[in-house]
């Protein structure tokens, strides 16, 4: 369940910030980066900080 949410959210903030780089400035699109090198980071790594903020939030330990 953490795994769809995490791509929700990722696929979401991705989405925002490119209708605001198209809508209000191209700037926004360094988020969209930021999110794609922490995509980038998590598939390497097998870390993610969305994961560590879920499992805090719901309290889950697996």
């Amino acid at each position: 369940m953490r795994e769809r949410i995490i791509r929700a959210v990722a696929g979401t903030i991705v989405l925002i910030s490119i209708l605001l780089a198209f809508y209000v400035n191209m700037n926004w699109l360094f988020l969209t980066a930021f999110v794609g090198l922490n995509l980038l980071q998590s598939s390497i790594t097998k870390w993610c900080l969305m994961d560590d903020i879920l499992r805090k939030v719901f309290k889950v330990d697996s």
